[in-house]
């Protein structure tokens, strides 16, 4: 293991044991990714598909920072999270189209034109300015906190939770998945637009991938129990963050999320091009289309 994979480690407060999980897992899907640099010699985009808490931003940040380039290969990391259209915009989403549209997630809710120039100017090597979303303000974050990525980059990691996903069939809509589209979207308006946007813009901001790797948890209450978890941590390391959320808040939250993560793992995970199962404590335990 390098000093870098040492660090990031240390940074990300990973267990001591995430060595064997970069050894095991990361560096064969490194080796993939270059495998499929040198098909065409040019930058490629490599979608990171993954449930809330799997893990994919930190395995984004292994393979830019230090595994990648130990292969000889430049990377930048787009994330569908920095994304999100700005508070303002998904206020007027709330008034005009549906109320639910006021929270951030689900397609339609991103800057998809944004999202698209990026990776078509990243590819040119062209300089740009990489946003940032704070997650605490809800709000998208001023110019000056920007990231600027002035090389051409071999690999563009776009990582997300809906990244790939594609389009239900119109009658699975019909019923309502969970108590949120129950009480609060009985006629199905909101996720109707959510699956027209995945059948329209997003289709074609998605078309940009060259090559789709999945991180699939077990089943979609795993996703949920994670979440949870994941806020009592933020509560015991911030009590008085404004941000932090009880459980009711975060079923709630992750409501939003439900119907799209389930049609994923069955739609998407026979599709992508490499595939790594998760346990319910979100370790790698199976793959299919890596070399070891």
């Amino acid at each position: 293991m390098s000093d870098l994979t040492s660090r990031l480690i240390v940074d990300e407060r990973l267990p001591d044991t995430y060595g064997e999980t970069v050894d095991r897992w990361w560096r064969p899907l490194a080796r993939k990714i270059a495998d499929w640099h040198r098909m065409t010699h040019a930058p490629i985009v490599v979608g990171v598909n993954g449930a809330q808490g799997s893990g994919k931003s930190t395995l984004c940040r292994f393979l830019q920072e230090a595994l990648l380039p130990e292969l000889g290969l430049t990377a930048v990391t787009l994330s569908l999270d920095d994304l999100y259209l700005p508070l303002a915009e998904r206020q007027r989403m709330a008034q005009e189209v549906h109320p639910l549209f006021r929270t951030r997630g689900v397609p339609g809710t991103h800057d998809v034109a944004m999202g698209m120039a990026l990776i078509d100017s990243l590819r040119a090597g062209a300089r740009v300015l990489i946003p940032r979303f704070s997650k605490s303000a809800d709000d998208r974050m001023p110019p000056q906190n920007w990231v600027e990525c002035s090389v051409r980059p071999d690999v563009i990691l776009f990582e997300g939770w809906c990244v790939g996903a594609r389009l239900q069939d119109h009658s699975s809509l019909t019923a309502p998945i969970n108590a949120l589209e129950a009480q609060e979207d009985p006629q199905g308006i909101w996720r109707s637009h959510v699956n027209d946007a995945l059948r329209t813009d997003y289709a074609r901001w998605f078309s940009a991938i060259d090559h789709m790797v999945m991180l699939k948890p077990p089943s979609f209450d795993h996703v949920l129990a994670n979440r949870i978890l994941q806020e009592h941590k933020l509560r015991e390391a911030r009590p008085d963050s404004p941000a932090a959320m009880d459980d009711d808040a975060v079923k709630r939250f992750v409501s939003h999320y439900e119907r799209l993560t389930r049609h994923m793992l069955i739609d998407l995970s026979p599709r992508v091009d490499v595939l790594i199962e998760l346990d319910a404590r979100q370790n790698p335990v199976h793959s299919r289309g890596l070399l070891f």
